[in-house]
């Protein structure tokens, strides 16, 4: 689901989004509370010379977790060491990133939660003791050696902190959560990427594609892309709030950032099965996606939106969802506990 333009996730075409990320925290929009504490664990590890605590970032795809560990890097003055939990498939592997970091580098691992189990149980004794203990000689001969590291920083990014295994989340120092974006840090976002990459956009045009962007930078980056081309072809390059407007309903992306996919599983659930409840591997059936893609992918935006509703009997489309698009509302049947005010006592 990464080819889909409001998907959260990093696609082929954002390879762009590499020169608009910021370079330093004073450059970096949002997350408030996060920077704040952030600045203040940086300043501290700088004033005693020493590598900076653990951290791990967790939260939705697209909020901005790689950026922050290139932010955590440049403002330690360290170079950084970037891989992925499914990429560090054997123990072996762990051990040469790790004896190849200088003293104070960072290592990022994306999808952290991905590491296998062998590599995790590696990874605990180089993040407390900076030490990385080997098994030398096979047999009766072999032996445990304890090989020294020097100290650097784990960055972990994860989508998913629930599956982190406890010793493993224990292990760092800061755990900070990214939420989504605000409409307005959204327009700052996109006013500074306009400028990186010299778009004419007024302030309506800003203000349109940072409502339609789901409150995710990716999105708004690579919304912001997109319109860019339309206004280049369509009217003279300059981003007004018709231009904006007419790019983003040619590109089926409505006012609330839904997209045709968001549409047909709402839509599915309203026209196919009363509007609910449907078990979530019936609605995967029925509209021909994976129940992990319904789960992880569509559902999130959804919920926080308030279109649609988990209960314990399935998934259910609430009121919200009807309004939005454009359908008499029908209360689901059967659940009158879930739209309706409980009947009065009798007397």
């Amino acid at each position: 689901m990464a080819d889909r333009l409001v998907s959260p996730l990093q696609g082929d075409e954002d390879g762009q989004e590499t020169s608009l990320r910021p370079r330093r925290l004073d450059d970096y929009i949002g997350q408030e509370r996060v920077k704040e504490n952030l600045r203040i664990l940086l300043e501290a590890a700088r004033l005693r010379d020493e590598a900076l605590d653990h951290v791990l970032l967790y939260g939705p795809p697209g909020l901005g977790k790689t950026s922050l560990s290139l932010i955590i890097a440049n403002e330690m003055g360290a170079e950084i060491r970037m891989t992925s939990g499914p990429a560090i498939e054997h123990a072996g592997d762990l051990a040469s990133i790790l004896t190849a970091l200088e003293d104070g580098d960072v290592l990022f691992i994306d999808e952290i939660h991905r590491l296998s189990r062998i590599v995790e149980e590696r990874l605990y004794s180089a993040m407390e003791d900076f030490a990385l203990d080997l098994i030398i000689g096979k047999g009766p001969s072999a032996r445990s050696v304890r090989l020294p590291l020097k100290p650097f920083t784990v960055v972990g990014a994860t989508t998913r902190i629930g599956a982190l295994a406890a010793p493993l989340r224990d292990r760092f120092g800061a755990i900070y959560r990214l939420n989504y974006y605000d409409e307005s840090a959204l327009q700052h976002i996109v006013r500074r990427s306009a400028r990186i990459l010299h778009v004419e956009i007024d302030d309506a045009g800003r203000d349109e594609i940072a409502r339609r962007a789901r409150g995710t930078p990716r999105i708004a980056n690579r919304l912001l892309r997109r319109v860019r081309d339309y206004a280049q072809v369509r009217a003279n390059g300059v981003i007004t709030l018709a231009v904006a407007e007419a790019a983003l309903n040619a590109l089926e992306v409505d006012t609330r950032g839904l997209d045709q996919t968001d549409r047909t599983l709402l839509e599915a659930i309203i026209r196919k099965f009363d509007g609910g409840p449907v078990g979530v591997e019936t609605l995967a059936a029925s509209i021909s996606e994976e129940v992990e893609t319904i789960e992880d992918v569509l559902e999130p935006y959804l919920l926080q939106l308030g279109f649609l509703a988990r209960t314990p009997r399935g998934r259910v489309a609430t009121r919200l969802a009807y309004e939005h698009l454009g359908m008499p509302f029908r209360p689901s049947p059967g659940m009158p506990g879930l739209w309706e005010e409980p009947p009065e006592p009798e007397a």
